[in-house]
C-alpha cells in the first residue's frame, strides 16, 4: 500500500512568486530532481547512524518526491517514506524544516545560479558569490552582530571516549555564548552540538544555533543529527569547505579519518597563501589526553610534507576541553578587530584569499587520482592542495555513491608520487585504518585506494 505525505511549505518558502515557481518546476526535470530526492532521503533518516549510501537507496527503491504547485508556492509530496522520521503518524518538525531546506538548496538556489555561471566570465567570484548567497538565503549570516560561529570538524566514525570528549568541548564552548557549526552527521559533528545545547540551555541562550553544512554526495552516508536547527546542502565539497572557513570565527579540529585530514589540508592550504598570511583565524587541534599520538601523527606527517610554516597554523590542545573554548574566546576580540580594521564582515570572512585550484571542484576517478602531483618539489600551498584531492577521492572510495561505484567496477584507486612522500602518505592512512576510522564501528573496511611507495 502507497503511502503519500503532503507537506506544507515552512520558512521564506512559504511565499514564493510565480517566477520562483516556474523555476522549482524547471529543475525537477533535470539530473538534478534525482538527487534531490536522494538528499530527501538522508533527511527523512536523520539521526540513522549509518555510513552506506548504496544500503539506505536500496532499502528504501519505493520511496519517492515530488513538488504540489499551489498559487503561493509549493508543497513537498513523500511517497512511502521511512517511518524513523515520524512520531504517532506525524513527521518530526526538525525533518520538515530540513526538507524544505534541501528545496531551498538544491533546487531553487540550484536554477538561481546556473544562470550565474553561465553569464559571468569570472568563475573565482562568482563561486564566492554563489557560497554567500546560499549562506544568506538559508539565514546563516547576521549583518548587525557577530555570529560567535565556531567550525567542528572530526571524523564520524569515534570512539565513545572521543565523542564525550566532543560533547564537553562543546559544552564549555556553549557555556561561553559559541554557535556550532559542523558537517552535521554523527560523531565529533553530533558531539559538540549537543554539548552546546547543554552549555546554551545553562546560560539561557534561547536562540542557540547548530548550522550542519554538508554536499549532496556525502549527506547520504552522513545523514543530519538530530540536533541540527539550520542545514545547509553546498553543492559540492569545495563550496562546503569554502563556505565552513568563511563563516568561522575558529575552527576546531577532532580526531578523524581521511574527510578530517582533507579539511586541515584544504584550510592549511589557504592559510599558507602569501595574500593570507595576516589572516586571524584560530585553528586548534584537540582531543582526550590519550590522543597525543593521533595527533603527534598528524602533526609529524604536516612537518614532513608541508613544512614548519604550516605547523604553525594551528595550536595542539590535548586532554582540556576548558582550555579550547577559553582559548577561542581569548582570541575572539582579535578575529573581530581584525575584521573591523580591514572593513570586512564579520560574519563572512570575504578577504580570505581562495585560490582557483582549492575552489574548482575535483571529480575523484582512477585516472584523475593517478594524475596527481604528489611530489615534494612544489610550493606547500600547491602540494596542499593535491593532498586534499587526493584525501577527497579516498573519502569518495569510502563512503559517497559514486566513489563506491568506481571502486567495485575498477578496483581501488592507485596513488603514486614520490617515494618518501608516499611513505608518509601510506604510514598514516595505515594508522587511521588500524584506528577504525575509516567506516563506523561494526563494518569491515576494505580500503579503496593502494599506495605506491
Amino acid at each position: 500500500m502507497t503511502k503519500t505525505v503532503q507537506l506544507n511549505p515552512v520558512g521564506w518558502m512559504s511565499q514564493l512568486s510565480q517566477l520562483e515557481v516556474n523555476q522549482l518546476a524547471t529543475s525537477t526535470s533535470t539530473e538534478l530532481y534525482r538527487t534531490f530526492r536522494n538528499c530527501c532521503l538522508a533527511v527523512l533518516n536523520s539521526g540513522v547512524e549509518q555510513d552506506d549510501s548504496e544500503a539506505l537507496f536500496d532499502e528504501f527503491k519505493d520511496f519517492d518526491v515530488r513538488l504540489v504547485r499551489k498559487e503561493r508556492g509549493v508543497k513537498i509530496e513523500l511517497i512511502n517514506p521511512p517511518e524513523v522520521a515520524f512520531v504517532d503518524g506525524k513527521l518530526i518538525l526538525g525533518v520538515h524544516e530540513h526538507l524544505f531546506a534541501v528545496l531551498r538548496d538544491m533546487l531553487y538556489m540550484s536554477a538561481k545560479h546556473q544562470y550565474s555561471f553561465e553569464n559571468q566570465a569570472d568563475e573565482n567570484h562568482i563561486t564566492t558569490h554563489m557560497v554567500f548567497d546560499m549562506l544568506r538565503h538559508a539565514n546563516a549570516l547576521s549583518a548587525s552582530e557577530p555570529s560567535k560561529l565556531i567550525v567542528c570538524w572530526g571524523g564520524h566514525s569515534i570512539n565513545k571516549e572521543e565523542y564525550k570528549f566532543t560533547k564537553e568541548v562543546g559544552y564549555q564552548l556553549g557555556l561561553r555564548g559559541f554557535n556550532i557549526c559542523t558537517g552535521c552527521g554523527p560523531g565529533a559533528m553530533k558531539g559538540p552540538m549537543k554539548g552546546a545545547a547543554i552549555g546554551h540551555a545553562k546560560q539561557r541562550i534561547k536562540n542557540g544555533r547548530y548550522v550542519g553544512i554538508t554536499e549532496p554526495s556525502i549527506i547520504a552516508a552522513e545523514p543530519p543529527n538530530a540536533i541540527v536547527n539550520e542545514l545547509i546542502i553546498m553543492p559540492d565539497i569545495e563550496k562546503r569547505l569554502e563556505a565552513f572557513v568563511r563563516a568561522s570565527h575558529g575552527i576546531v579540529i577532532f580526531p578523524g579519518g581521511v574527510g578530517t585530514a582533507e579539511e586541515l589540508l584544504y584550510l592549511l592550504g589557504l592559510l599558507l597563501q602569501a595574500e593570507n598570511a595576516d589572516q586571524v583565524l584560530p585553528v586548534i587541534l584537540t582531543g582526550p589526553e590519550n590522543k597525543a599520538d593521533y595527533f603527534n601523527a598528524i602533526d609529524n606527517f604536516i612537518a614532513d610534507t608541508l613544512g614548519e610554516e604550516a605547523q604553525s597554523k594551528y595550536e595542539i590542545v590535548v586532554g582540556d576541553a576548558q582550555k579550547v573554548a577559553a582559548r577561542l574566546d581569548e582570541i575572539q576580540h582579535d578575529v573581530l578587530v581584525f575584521r573591523k580594521q580591514h572593513g570586512d564582515s564579520f560574519n563572512f570572512n570575504w578577504r580570505l584569499q581562495i585560490p582557483d585550484d582549492f575552489q574548482h571542484p575535483f571529480e575523484p576517478t582512477h585516472e584523475s587520482m593517478a594524475a596527481l602531483d604528489l611530489s615534494l618539489d612544489q610550493s606547500a600551498g600547491d602540494l596542499a592542495a593535491n593532498l586534499r584531492k587526493c584525501f577527497s577521492g579516498i573519502v569518495a572510495g569510502n563512503v559517497k555513491a559514486e566513489g563506491v561505484k568506481q571502486i567495485h567496477a575498477k578496483g581501488p584507486f592507485v596513488l603514486k608520487g614520490d617515494k618518501t612522500l608516499m611513505a608518509h602518505m601510506d604510514k598514516l592512512l595505515t594508522s587511521f585504518v588500524e584506528q577504525g576510522r575509516m567506516k563506523l564501528p561494526g563494518s569491515e573496511y576494505h580500503p579503496c585506494y593502494r599506495v605506491e611507495v
